[in-house]
């Protein structure tokens, strides 16, 4: 008799902490894709700002130029860095 109680109290408790457990995934997952997203637009905000202060100094090439060099090499830092954690 105290068997299945006990069975049925166990699977009810096992549930309600993988419900959790699932709960916590998914804030986590949103919250990840809601930095990522903030960053972006802060990237491409910045950058555009950054073009249109640079053409407002330079010639529309030139300004192009430099801020392509910028994120040239904040990639090639990024590239470096990883590789560097793989090997």
């Amino acid at each position: 008799m105290i068997g299945p109680l006990l069975r049925v109290a166990a699977s009810s408790a096992a549930a309600r902490s993988l419900r959790i457990a699932a709960q916590d995934a998914v804030n986590r997952a949103l919250l990840t894709v809601g930095a990522a997203l903030a960053v972006a637009v802060g990237a491409i905000f910045l950058t555009f700002s950054a073009l249109s202060l640079l053409e407002s100094q330079l010639n529309p090439a030139g300004a192009s130029a430099i801020v392509g060099a910028f994120w040239g090499l904040l990639g090639l830092g990024y590239f470096v860095a990883t590789r560097r954690r793989r090997t």
